[in-house]
This record gives C-alpha cells, structure tokens and sequence, in this order.
C-alpha cells in the first residue's frame, strides 16, 4: 500500500490560516492524501491560539506542530495538555504542558508516530539535546512508521538529524525559516527528507510580514509590532510516499498553491 503524507510549511499569520482552511480538502483530494502534519506556531504571528488550533484540525489537518514561538499565545497551555493532536517540541523541559509525540491510527491499520523536535543551533540553546531525544522517543514509539518535524535554523542540523534517522523515520522534514530548499530527497536507508518545507501565509512579505517592517527592523529603526502582510496567500509543503511492503520512502515531491495577484 502506498501512503501519501503531506507536510504544511508553517501557517503564517490569519490570512495564512485561511488560505489553508480554504486549500486543505481540495488539496488532499488532488494529490490523494491520507495524512497531514501542518506546522502552526505562527497562525497568530507569534503563537498559536487554541480556536486557531481547532480551525486547522477541522480544516483537515491530523496533527498540529508547534517550535519556538509555542508559548506566544500563553492560553495554548490548556490544549497542549488536553489535545493529543496539538505537539510541542519534544525536547523541551518535561516540566511544561504538552507532549512531543504520538500515534495516530492511518489508513488500513498503519500506526503513524509524529515527532516535534526543536533545533539549538542559533536559537535557544536550552532544551534537550534534539539528537538524543529522537532515540529516546523512538524507542518508546510503537508504530508502523515515523513522521519527525524538526524545527531548527541552522541546515547543517537539520541535514545532520535527516541522516541521523535515516533508515529509522519514514520522513524527516525542517520547518522554521519559512523558505522552502529545493534538497527533497529519500536518503539511503528509505527516509524523506527536505530542509525547510516553507510556509503558508502571504507571498509579497518577509517571512509573512510586512517588508517594510522587518526592512525597518535591519536599518536599526526603532521596534515595531510584526503585522502580516496583504495580498495573496501560498501554501508550501512536499508530500512523502511511503511503501508499506516495502518500508520506505519512495518519492518526495514539492507542494505549491498560490492565490492569484
């Protein structure tokens, strides 16, 4: 049997979000989807609120991602806690709300583990060591196969954490920098790979924000509150196919939608 997992770059911003409830179903019908993993950390800019948590999940999305921003919108806490459907990364301290892992029932029987992971490199560099967190919770997860959102800055890490698993996750894909690399590939051992899926959110911005406020940010000006920019809106993903006889990734193959100008 072949399943065809779509990954979502990170939703940016409501206009991001509604793009997606939008796109979702007709997406998932087009390319045959069975599964959708969709990074949300930044529906409202900064962190995610639990109706916008709600809204993916009922816009066809199985399971929510978050990274660093996922304590932004403080009130996410109770969900964290409640919704086996909403991940946090899973290296961070065990003393906050949430999970950072689960299986969920696919298509045909197929348990499918989702793993959220936070890099260190260039970003906060006090949660748990992503590497050996993977072992850890691989050795825990009882699945058919393994799904890992590693939201991390730098690429070599998260080039060095899709060769770590090779072999032991079906797909490996990078989120955070919301500019998708052009790198999709299956790796030796069978795992999908991609450095950074992208995002979901408005095309003529940096990063889903006005221009001319992060331009304003690197000439030195004084701080100014992120608002999203207008206009038209992309969704950006890659979808992974996975062999169930054969164990392994077969195809990795870029998604774009995009709104007309």
């Amino acid at each position: 049997m072949q399943l065809n997992i779509l990954a979502i770059g990170d939703i940016v911003t409501e206009s991001g979000l509604d793009y997606l409830i939008k796109s979702l179903r007709r997406l998932r019908r087009e390319e045959n989807i069975q599964f959708v993993v969709a990074n949300g950390e930044n529906a409202s800019g900064v962190g995610v609120s639990p109706a916008q948590a709600d809204e993916m999940l009922n816009a066809g999305v199985d399971v929510v991602t978050l990274g660093n921003h996922t304590w932004g919108k403080i009130r996410i806490t109770d969900l964290l806690d409640s919704s086996p459907y909403l991940l946090r990364p899973a290296n961070f301290s065990h003393r906050v709300p949430g999970r950072g892992w689960g299986v969920y029932d696919g298509p045909g029987g197929v348990r499918i583990g989702v793993v959220n992971l936070i890099g260190r490199v260039f970003m906060d560099p006090t949660p748990d060591n992503p590497f050996t967190t993977a072992d850890r919770v691989l050795k825990k997860l009882e699945a058919d196969l393994v799904l890992v959102d590693f939201h991390a800055e730098a690429t070599s890490e998260k080039l060095a954490m899709g060769w770590y698993l090779d072999g032991r996750a079906a797909a490996v894909w990078g989120t955070h920098t919301h500019v998708p690399t052009a790198d999709l590939q299956v790796l030796p051992k069978g795992t999908g790979y991609v450095t950074d899926l992208g995002m979901t959110g408005p095309v003529n911005s940096v990063l889903g924000i006005k221009p001319e406020i992060s331009i304003n940010k690197f000439l030195g000006g004084l701080p100014r509150r992120y608002q999203g920019a207008e206009g038209p809106c992309k969704l950006e993903g890659a979808v992974f196919t996975w062999d169930t006889a054969q164990k392994r990734c077969t195809q990795v193959k870029r998604v774009l939608m995009q709104e007309p100008s």
